[in-house]
């Protein structure tokens, strides 16, 4: 489903993000990305759905070359795959139902774009989300009366709105407690494993992501370093990812209260 071939990635600053990366991830899988802040994490991700373009090699996503696709292609690719941020990226002044809906702009005549108008099964399909993520009763709730988690919840409603089939997430719990980021990862286990989407997430805390994935992908200065499932994930290997000089206790709580 996603195939990297010897992709390489270097800024116009010089810096190395990706160096002959090889990876291949299957339709199901929930995998977590691990590894320093500037090992190249969220350059992995965000070259899945051509945020970012890679310098050499080449990214298939359901047999399509990610790097030939023109304007139009890419705004149909993302269509199939979400995309989950650590800011959330919501409208905090209005609804939850209302940021929800905005997954359907693209589908919408521009007349119904300039007045927001959004059909009744458009509207049905929103409040389904909201259910997945058990907060449909705060869909008439404005946004800035949320909790962090809340929100982090709507943003992933907002996705799955849009039926993605791969859903990627850059830190999604990094600005969570780790009470409240359990409940997140949760939402994100019952979606990989009840609607066999599958998950890509970049993230810090080591012990929730060997907990939460199925597989590990370890990177270092742009190199993936390890790839296995989590339970292979020794002491070694975190040296190994993250350096020896790096206590592990601090590298598993980074972040954790930001």
């Amino acid at each position: 489903m996603i195939d990297f071939k010897g992709v390489e990635k270097e800024y116009t600053n010089g810096v190395k993000a990706l160096q002959s990366v090889d990876l291949s991830i299957k339709q199901g899988e929930f995998v977590a990305v691990i590894g320093l802040s500037g090992a190249g994490k969220s350059t992995l991700i965000r070259c899945i759905n051509r945020m970012h373009d890679i310098t050499n090699g080449t990214i298939h996503v359901f047999g399509i070359n990610v790097s030939t696709l023109k304007e139009r292609e890419i705004r149909k690719l993302r269509r199939r795959i979400g995309m989950i941020f650590q800011s959330f990226n919501l409208v905090t002044r209005t609804t939850v139902l209302k940021n929800v809906l905005v997954s359907f702009v693209p589908e919408l005549s521009l007349w119904r774009k300039v007045l927001g108008l959004y059909t009744t099964e458009q509207k049905i399909k929103a409040l389904s989300a909201l259910d997945k993520v058990g907060i449909v009763d705060k869909a008439y709730v404005r946004v800035d009366q949320l909790s962090g988690g809340q929100q982090q919840r709507v943003a992933l409603a907002r996705t799955l709105a849009q039926n993605p089939e791969i859903l990627l997430a850059d830190e999604p719990i990094a600005s969570l407690d780790p009470v409240t980021a359990r409940v997140v990862m949760d939402d994100f286990k019952k979606i990989n494993q009840e609607m066999d989407i599958s998950v890509i997430m970049n993230i810090h805390h080591v012990e929730i992501a060997l907990e939460y994935a199925d597989r590990i992908i370890g990177i270092r200065q742009g190199q993936v370093v390890f790839d296995g499932k989590a339970n292979d994930v020794t002491n070694d290997v975190l040296d190994y990812i993250y350096g020896k000089k790096h206590d592990r206790k601090e590298v598993v709580m980074t972040r954790a209260y930001v």
